[in-house]
């Protein structure tokens, strides 16, 4: 509410009712947080103490923020290892991710994966009070709450927090901030957040092009040149001269070999045939799913609005690639884009009103929030917010549990031990932890499950057989139960 929209409320009764609702919109945007970050914290515990969380990608950011938090480098000798890289690799070599060393802090109260993912929590639901702002001085206030629950209930957030923890927790609140302060006139705030974007991953840079591209066409042309120059530049840097510089390999995620072996000779390929690389994005039955998922939520109104340029090269990043698991609405990364997505469906819909000469009809407002409210509910049977209302999934496999724990239980503190995927998150806090594969990594712990499907083994039989020969190697077999082994060699 304006001060001149309270000046014109002419009773005083009027006025009392417009200030108590001023003064009680922070109080229930701040509910609807709380209520989010609650639910999506209680996700990802449930699933860390079931033995439902994963060594990757959980261990992977526990180590390096446990480090930050002793003030060490960040390594990630689970990455390490998995590399056949030196135990001591860091974690900004391997995802250019600086910005987990604010998590550092929630170590010192509580030094354990269930931080992360109180913080991740934390962070995906801070986007609300942004994206509120921005729907309220667009559409107003009731479509403003109504497309906040629409982001809580997203599937793209759902699919995160049900994901372990990953460096895109950072994403939404910073572009919600970015979009919001800029359209808002406060500048310096907006800037500090895409410059915040750069430290959360090597290929950030494309969202800050993006927001390049979003000012140049809405005429804002010098910002928007020099951020889409930043854009280029954080890219170049990240990938081409500090991951190599400090020990990485940048061609570890290059995911594009179809098209040639460096970015040189993809952009070449991509010219050559610019027809056969319009057709790629749309190239699989599971990519044109995700690209529809994407823009449904805002009854396809998001494609009305230039802010949807911001996440254009981050979605062609991952539709062009030869990765599937880029392109699937199963994983993280849809959570890149979701607040993008959303603000430039609040942005398309004030357009197409002001094109029907409706800019003023609060009741279009009020029914398309209402309808993306709903059709947020309606996919949240399909993705992973549906296993709150489910009993069973706070019991998990009651069996497993107990024979995970006993197991864990076996390994001392300070070991290093290389774990099943499913058992590392439980060890992390006091052991330093490999991913068990079928590469060896002479570690003297290993626990293994012999009567589960693991990543990355496969099937049981695998770790069955590779226990056998480990056996053969001077490991002994000091714990089983319910198909879960512990080795030790001393």
């Amino acid at each position: 509410m304006t001060a001149d929209t309270l000046a014109t409320a002419a009773e005083p009764g009027a006025r009392r009712r417009l200030l108590a609702r001023v003064k009680g919109d922070p109080a229930y945007v701040g509910l609807l947080t709380l209520v989010a970050a609650t639910a999506y914290a209680i996700i990802g515990l449930v699933k860390l103490a079931t033995y439902r969380a994963t060594t990757f990608d959980l261990v992977v950011v526990d180590q390096a923020v446990r480090n930050y938090a002793n003030f060490r480098p960040p390594y990630i000798p689970v990455v390490a290892a998995w590399h056949g890289r030196p135990l001591d690799y860091l974690q900004i070599v391997d995802h250019f991710s600086p910005i987990y060393a604010l998590l550092a802090p929630f170590y010192w109260v509580h030094d354990g994966p269930g931080s992360l993912i109180v913080a991740q929590a934390l962070l995906f639901a801070a986007a609300i009070p942004f994206l509120w702002l921005f729907t309220r001085r667009v559409l107003g206030t009731a479509p403003a709450y109504l497309v906040a629950v629409a982001y809580a209930l997203s599937w793209p957030v759902a699919q995160a927090i049900a994901f372990d923890a990953h460096e895109v927790m950072f994403v939404p609140v910073l572009t919600a901030i970015m979009i919001e302060r800029y359209t808002a006139g406060r500048l310096l705030p907006a800037y500090l957040a895409m410059f915040g974007l750069l430290l959360v991953k090597e290929d950030m840079g494309l969202m800050v092009i993006g927001f390049g591209l979003y000012l140049l066409l809405t005429g804002d042309r010098f910002r928007g040149l020099c951020c889409a120059v930043i854009g280029v530049a954080g890219v170049v840097l990240t990938r081409g001269a500090i991951i190599p510089l400090l020990g990485g390999d940048s061609g570890d995620f290059w995911a594009y070999n179809h098209l040639g072996p460096d970015i040189p000779s993809a952009i070449v390929a991509m010219l050559k045939d610019p027809l056969e690389t319009l057709l790629l994005p749309f190239s699989a039955e599971a990519k044109v799913d995700t690209l529809f998922l994407l823009a449904w939520p805002t009854l396809m109104l998001c494609l009305l609005s230039p802010l949807s340029v911001i996440a254009l090269p981050h979605v062609l990043e991952r539709m062009l690639s030869d990765r599937d698991m880029w392109w699937q609405a199963d994983f993280q990364y849809n959570a890149f884009t979701v607040i993008i997505l959303f603000c430039a469906g609040v942005d398309g819909l004030a357009r197409l009103l002001r094109r029907l000469k409706r800019a003023d009809d609060r009741t279009l407002k009020i029914a398309w929030a209402t309808a993306v409210a709903a059709v947020a509910l309606t996919l949240v049977p399909r993705f992973a917010l549906d296993q709150l209302y489910h009993p069973d999934f706070y019991k998990g496999d009651e069996g497993k549990i107990a024979a995970a724990s006993a197991a864990a239980a076996q390994v001392p503190d300070g070991a290093l031990v290389e774990a099943v995927n499913s058992l590392g998150p439980a060890l992390t806090s006091r052991a330093t932890v490999l991913l068990w594969t079928a590469q060896p990594h002479d570690a003297p712990w290993i626990v293994a499950d012999t009567a589960r499907w693991e990543y990355p083994f496969g099937s049981a039989d695998d770790q069955r057989a590779q226990v056998d020969a480990l056996l053969t190697m001077g490991y002994t077999k000091v714990f089983e139960r319910d198909g879960y082994v512990v080795l030790n060699r001393r």
